[in-house]
């Protein structure tokens, strides 16, 4: 039996940036995926701030004051838990 470790759970409970909600600001904990590498040149990277503007096909988000279009299947390997107000 596999043992969990509290840091496995943390990674359970965080969100994707593409079920993140619009508007909100969230600070990306895990970039994990075939896309990391990817992301990272787009400017990704761990405890960077990130705000949702817009969902659809693609999502925009605010990274260092750009505005950035990226897919879903991009988002999906980016987990991010939301920044206290």
């Amino acid at each position: 039996m596999p043992s969990t470790t509290v840091q496995d759970l943390k990674i359970d409970s965080l969100q994707s940036l593409s079920q993140a909600q619009v508007g909100c600001d969230f600070q990306i904990k895990v970039i994990e995926g075939p896309g990391c590498d990817q992301l990272r040149k787009l400017g990704f990277c761990e405890t960077l701030q990130v705000r949702k503007l817009a969902d659809g096909r693609n999502l925009i988000c605010n990274v260092c004051g750009t505005r950035m279009a990226v897919s879903k299947e991009l988002a999906e390997q980016v987990k991010v838990t939301p920044l206290e107000a």
